[in-house]
């Protein structure tokens, strides 16, 4: 991993809050909460606070893997959360908030990793990259938003 790909890796991340308002700009609760898709069907609203959540987590992850040797980083169930936290009943714009400030922490982190802290490394029960899973996410979420007009 070099440092041009970290940089890259960087600007994507960057680029999620700003595609995500844009998709949100003019959604209503209501129809946050209805539009519904995707493999768990989760309606928009759930798919934001998923990404809400699952940056919180990857933040965590980051700083757990720069701070400890080799952390043994647990995969966590997304079902489980969602109910426990009641993604349902959400509001879409301050679940987006929350992601945005949990984004731009989780930035700032990696931002500042020197080239030795980018190589280090924690044992993970799964993992799927985060910058595959933003855009896969934007898009479902624009699908549903487009399908429920």
């Amino acid at each position: 991993f070099m440092k041009d790909q970290h940089l890259e890796l960087i600007e994507a991340l960057q680029s999620t809050p700003e595609t995500l308002k844009g998709l949100l700009s003019r959604v209503t609760v209501a129809q946050a909460r209805s539009a519904k898709g995707g493999d768990e069907n989760w309606s928009v609203v759930e798919v934001v606070c998923h990404l809400r959540d699952a940056e919180e987590i990857s933040l965590q992850r980051v700083q757990a893997i720069r701070d400890q040797d080799h952390p043994k980083i647990a995969s966590y169930d997304q079902e489980a959360l969602a109910r426990e936290r009641n993604y349902r009943e959400a509001d879409p714009h301050a679940a987006l908030e929350a992601f945005t400030t949990f984004r731009e922490l989780h930035i700032t982190v990696l931002s500042t990793l020197s080239a030795e802290q980018w190589e280090r490394s924690g044992e993970f029960e799964t993992m799927c990259p985060v910058t595959i899973s933003d855009s896969i996410h934007c898009a479902q979420i624009a699908r549903q938003l487009l399908a429920s007009k």
